[in-house]
């Protein structure tokens, strides 16, 4: 087996940076909502609104990376981080609303990314390089809140004082980032540009939200099997908002936990997930037969989601409920990205991509506001309807997924 390309470790660095400089400023976060009535609602319409924005940043971004590379859309992405960022230097309500703005315009650059790896990964080592992308991603989730933790933990700041500090650590990993995007190399070979009519049909395509779902159609004309795999990831997408509505809840609920308890959260959560994905990925997916395991871990998830809302003032009971989370539901995400990478063509794997991100984009804006309102009601009810979308995943995996499907990128790998 020839060794991985250079380019993917490449990949995975932007991808740790990226996820990194997004983790950091998460637990100082509700610091530009704490003097506005209902903090949590403010910082529920916060993450619809950079959720919202990627509704037509992803599609389109994903369609310019068939057309005119990987790289070049990388780049933007980043340079887009770096500006975003900055706005948060001044900690004030209005200037986060503008960053989620500007941020959500290009942080479609997750397709694009997903497209590279696929362009860069033979096929039996699809499942393991998508995998070790989580894994990647967790470790952010981890090295985010760690740098954070640490800074303010070595220096005394006041609250205003921490969420700057945060803000500057995360400003020059963002210029960190405009480097790694530059240094590599292009990954898509078959660039053939758009004109301008495709460009200007791209836009107004982009812009038109409701044609997201008869234009995956089109493409599930062409890739069967591919839309029940797009209609379990929005499911699941739903369940998981429970990812932005941790540092909320933990902040507000009986838990009172501050911005180093939760940078710590955090850190246990990240570290045990990179753990468990790195080594069912590496060892284990290919083994095993995907569309089934997917069914099953949403089964054993549900009750995971339901318990966050059960644990009070409990820590301990919070740590032991994530480390069930790891080995349940948290395994999920990449066992659908290595699917659906199997039902792409090397001339639209990146508008595939983009068109699912823009799915789970409307998905978590409908999950946000939805937890945003039961939280004004009760902080523990989110909980239950995040597990209830969970159930509808393991339900339409069953109906959906239970049989697995030719594909024009080959052969199913899943077996048993």
């Amino acid at each position: 087996m020839p060794p991985p390309d250079r380019r993917l470790w490449l990949l995975y660095a932007i991808i740790l940076v990226d996820v990194i400089v997004g983790a950091a400023t998460g637990p100082i976060v509700p610091e530009f909502v704490r003097g506005l009535p209902r903090p949590q609602l403010w910082l529920a319409l916060g993450t619809g609104l950079f959720l919202g924005v990627q509704l037509v940043a992803a599609p389109l971004l994903g369609k310019l990376s068939d057309g005119y590379g990987r790289r070049p859309i990388l780049i933007v992405s980043a340079i887009g981080t770096l500006l975003a960022n900055g706005l948060l230097l001044p900690v004030r309500a209005g200037l986060y609303f503008v960053n989620r703005l500007s941020d959500g315009l290009t942080n479609g650059m997750y397709a694009t990314v997903r497209s590279a790896i696929t362009d860069v990964s033979p096929p039996e080592r699809l499942f393991r390089n998508l995998g070790i992308e989580g894994a990647i991603i967790s470790l952010g989730f981890v090295l985010g809140p760690m740098a954070g933790g640490l800074l303010l933990t070595v220096y005394d700041f006041t609250p205003q004082q921490q969420a700057r500090a945060v803000v500057g650590l995360a400003v020059a990993l963002a210029a960190l980032n405009i480097g790694l995007s530059v240094l590599l190399r292009e990954t898509h070979a078959e660039r053939t540009g758009l004109s301008r009519q495709e460009l200007r049909r791209t836009v107004v395509e982009a812009l038109n939200v409701p044609q997201l779902w008869r234009r995956l159609q089109r493409k599930g004309q062409e890739h069967p099997g591919l839309l029940p795999l797009v209609l379990t990831q929005l499911l699941f997408t739903l369940s998981i908002g429970y990812y932005s509505y941790f540092v909320p809840y933990a902040s507000l609920s009986a838990l009172r936990m501050d911005a180093r308890a939760i940078s710590l959260f955090f850190i246990f959560f990240g570290t045990l997930s990179i753990a468990i994905n790195y080594g069912f990925f590496t060892f284990l997916a290919d083994r095993l037969n995907q569309r089934r395991l997917i069914q099953w871990l949403a089964v054993l998830g549900v009750p995971v989601l339901g318990a966050y809302g059960l644990v009070g003032a409990s820590r301990p009971a919070l740590f032991s409920i994530v480390a069930v989370d790891c080995l349940t539901l948290s395994l999920i995400p990449g066992l659908l990205d290595g699917l659906i990478a199997q039902h792409t063509s090397e001339q639209d794997r990146g508008e595939i991509f983009g068109l699912n991100q823009a799915v789970q984009g409307l998905a978590s804006i409908t999950s946000t506001l939805l937890y945003g309102a039961l939280s004004v009601v009760d902080l523990r009810l989110p909980w239950a309807w995040f597990a209830l979308c969970l159930a509808g995943v393991a339900v339409v995996a069953w109906r959906g997924l239970s049989r697995p499907q030719n594909t024009a990128a080959g052969p199913p790998t899943s077996r048993g």
